[in-house]
């Protein structure tokens, strides 16, 4: 049985994506200027030690997420030359989006539990 996907309902979730990864990017830049002010006010080579870990964990986020952004286009472009010609998604499609999908997921995951572990951190050096 062929699996095609609807290229509407695969743009739509292109969309969401690339609004969350644009609402993680702020996020991250709001973290990094906390950085910056606890950088500057501190000498304790504890705190800074997991000042600089954090500041590495939110650029490596940052390139992940320019990369997620990047196969998100390159899919988007692709569904857009099926939908001028007024063609189905083939499997292959669905098969790549789906591991969008799972990469997204993923990111997710990865992301939330560095906030956790972000906010454990600043709770420990801000009481």
């Amino acid at each position: 049985m062929k699996k095609t996907m609807d290229i509407e309902q695969l743009h739509f979730e292109h969309q969401v994506w690339g609004k969350e990864l644009t609402f993680f990017a702020d996020e991250i830049k709001i973290y990094e200027n906390r950085l910056e002010k606890l950088v500057s006010s501190s000498d304790n080579k504890e705190m800074l030690a997991g000042l600089e870990h954090f500041q590495n964990q939110f650029i490596r986020q940052k390139e992940v997420m320019d990369q997620l952004n990047h196969d998100i286009h390159v899919h988007e472009k692709h569904l857009s030359g099926l939908a001028e010609k007024d063609m189905e998604a083939a499997p292959s499609d669905s098969g790549l989006h789906d591991k969008m999908r799972e990469d997204m997921n993923q990111f997710r995951k990865i992301y939330g539990d560095l906030k956790t572990e972000f906010f454990k951190f600043m709770g420990k050096w801000m009481s």
